[in-house]
C-alpha cells in the first residue's frame, strides 16, 4: 500500500523533505484559496526540495481556473519533478464553500477533466469558452517550459457513484474518502461499469483514499481529551458535508450521525443565525472548533476513523488493501503535522513490511 502526507502551507516544506526520508510515498497539496497558501507555489517548493516522493495536487479544484491553466500549472511543475508528478481533480468542496458557492457540477467536471487529458497527451482539443469555441494545443514546446514527455497519472476525486465510474472511464486513479465514499467493492463496481464505457484499462491503475487516522498511546480510548482533539477537525468534515446536503437537498442524515442530528441541526441554527455559515468549513483539517468538540463523539470516531495502537492501524490498512486499495493519505491537525508524521512513520510503516 502506498502511504501519502499533505501539507498546504509554504512554510511546510520540510514536512516534504522529511516524509521523503520516512518512507511516505506521496504528497498530496491542498487547493483551498481562502484557507492555505496557493497550490503551484506549494509544489514548485516541494518539487525543489525534494527527489524522489510523488507530488500533486489532492485535489486541484477545476472551478477556480480554466483548463488550460491547470494543464500548464501541472506540467510545469513536471518540468521540474519529472516522473514523479500526478494530478488529482475534485469538484471542490471545502475550496468553493469556504467561497459559499457549491461544488462543481458533474457534468461541468467532465468537460474541465476531457480537455487537460487531451492537452497533457500533446493533443488538440476543443475548448470553449465566453461563448468561443477553439482548438487549442500546447505551443512553443521546442522551448520546453513544460514536460508532456513524462505522463502524468491522471486521479479523479469521486464520493458516489456517477464520479467514480468518471474515474473509472477517464482516470490512472480514484481519491476518494472512507467510509463517505462507500465500500470498497462497491466503488470497485462503479470504476468497472466506467472504464467499460471507455475502453480504460484498470491494470495499474489506483484507488487511493483520504483516511483519518490516529495512533492511540497506552492508556488512551476513543473518549480521551488527545484523540477528540486531533480526530476532530477532519471528522467533522463529515458532518458538515452532510448538513450541507441537508440544506441544499433536504437528506436525510446516515445512521452515524441520527443520535446527535437533532442537537447539531439546533446548533447550526443558532450559530448560523450570528455567522456565515461558510466559516464552519475555516477549521477543516486544522484546529477543532471548541464549540463542536461535543459533537466529536466514539460513534463518529469509530464511522470514519482509523484508531488504535499501531498493530491494530497496521491490520486495518493490510485489511483495507486486500480489499483493493493501493493508497492511503491522512491529515494530522494543524501544528501536530511533523509529530504524528514521525510517529506514524516510526510505528506503523515497518509494520507493513516497508
Amino acid at each position: 500500500m502506498k502511504i501519502g502526507m499533505s501539507v498546504s502551507q509554504v512554510s511546510h516544506i520540510d514536512l516534504v523533505v522529511a516524509a521523503e526520508q520516512q518512507g511516505f510515498d506521496f504528497c498530496w497539496v491542498w487547493d483551498s484559496p481562502l484557507l492555505r497558501s496557493n497550490l503551484w507555489s506549494v509544489l514548485t517548493l516541494a518539487a525543489d526540495r525534494t527527489s524522489t516522493i510523488a507530488i500533486g495536487p489532492g485535489v486541484c479544484v477545476p472551478a477556480l481556473r480554466l483548463a488550460p491553466e491547470t494543464a500548464n500549472g501541472i506540467a510545469t511543475i513536471n518540468r521540474l519533478a519529472p516522473g514523479r508528478t500526478f494530478l488529482g481533480l475534485g469538484t471542490g468542496n471545502t475550496a468553493l464553500r469556504t467561497m459559499g458557492q457549491r461544488p462543481m457540477r458533474l457534468r461541468d467536471f467532465e468537460t474541465h477533466v476531457r480537455v487537460v487529458k487531451a492537452l497533457l497527451a500533446g493533443e488538440s482539443v476543443a475548448f470553449s469558452a465566453n461563448g468561443i469555441t477553439h482548438d487549442i494545443s500546447f505551443q512553443s514546446r521546442e522551448l520546453d517550459s513544460v514536460d508532456l514527455d513524462h505522463p502524468i497519472p491522471l486521479h479523479l476525486a469521486g464520493f458516489g457513484p456517477k464520479a467514480q465510474a468518471l474515474a473509472g472511464e477517464l482516470g490512472d486513479g480514484l481519491i476518494t474518502a472512507l467510509p463517505r465514499g462507500g465500500d470498497l467493492s462497491e466503488i470497485g463496481a462503479n470504476l468497472e461499469q466506467g472504464a467499460a464505457r471507455s475502453g480504460n484499462d484498470l491494470n495499474g491503475f489506483d484507488t487511493l483514499a483520504l483516511v483519518t487516522l490516529l495512533v492511540l498511546r497506552e492508556g488512551e480510548t476513543l473518549a480521551s481529551d488527545r484523540v477528540v482533539d486531533e480526530l476532530g477537525s477532519s471528522l467533522l468534515v463529515n458532518l458538515h458535508y452532510v448538513y450541507d446536503r441537508y440544506l441544499e437537498t433536504g437528506a436525510e442524515p446516515p445512521a452515524f450521525a441520527a443520535q446527535i442530528w437533532e442537537e447539531y441541526l439546533d446548533f447550526r441554527t443558532r450559530r448560523d443565525a450570528d455567522r456565515d455559515p461558510s466559516r464552519a468549513h475555516a477549521n477543516h483539517y486544522g484546529t477543532l472548533d471548541p464549540a463542536e468538540a461535543r459533537f466529536v463523539t466514539p460513534d463518529l470516531i469509530r464511522a470514519f476513523a482509523i484508531a488504535g495502537q499501531p498493530v491494530e492501524v497496521a491490520d486495518q490498512l493490510r485489511a483495507l488493501e486486500r480489499r483493493g486499495l493501493t493508497g492511503i493519505c491522512f491529515v494530522p491537525p494543524a501544528g501536530r503535522e511533523a509529530e504524528l508524521y514521525r510517529e506514524f512513520a516510526e510505528t506503523v510503516i515497518p509494520l507493513l513490511g516497508r
